[in-house]
């Protein structure tokens, strides 16, 4: 396999991935964890599409740098797929910033519900002062 074409078949994966993180990114907005599954999949098995790929480029890549056989349409494809990496750690980042949201949303709501719980639970003695209800908690003896 000739250096460009092992380059523009990485790009053509490259872009796959970047269409992958987009759809990724809409599906944690829109809640749809089922799909979202399938899609984490998808990207996994893109990823390691692209990491054999690198290992292919790696030795063609050295050996035609060896023999100055780098020629400009090469650069210019490797330019392109490193603009394409870029924007999908640009993508991954917005990801996981929003799954990191959605997590302190779960935990906020979280802990409403243990509040309302809580006093939801309480009663007040003979003298008026509030204490939790523990009845139906445990077992007796």
């Amino acid at each position: 396999m000739k250096l460009l074409d092992a380059i523009k078949k990485q790009e053509e994966q490259l872009v796959a991935l970047k269409a992958i993180l987009e759809s990724e990114l809409h599906l944690i907005s829109s809640r749809e964890p089922e799909t979202l599954m399938a899609l984490l999949q998808e990207k996994e098995e893109a990823l390691s599409a692209i990491d054999a790929q690198e290992r292919v480029i790696a030795p063609l890549y050295e050996s035609a740098k060896a023999n100055n056989e780098v020629n400009d349409d090469a650069t210019d494809v490797i330019e392109r797929c490193n603009k394409i990496v870029e924007e999908c750690k640009y993508l991954t980042q917005i990801s996981a910033k929003s799954v990191e949201q959605g997590q302190l949303r779960l935990s906020h709501l979280r802990n409403l519900m243990m509040e309302l719980r809580a006093r939801e639970s309480m009663t007040y003695d003979k003298s008026g002062k509030t204490r939790g209800d523990f009845s139906g908690g445990g077992f007796s003896a």
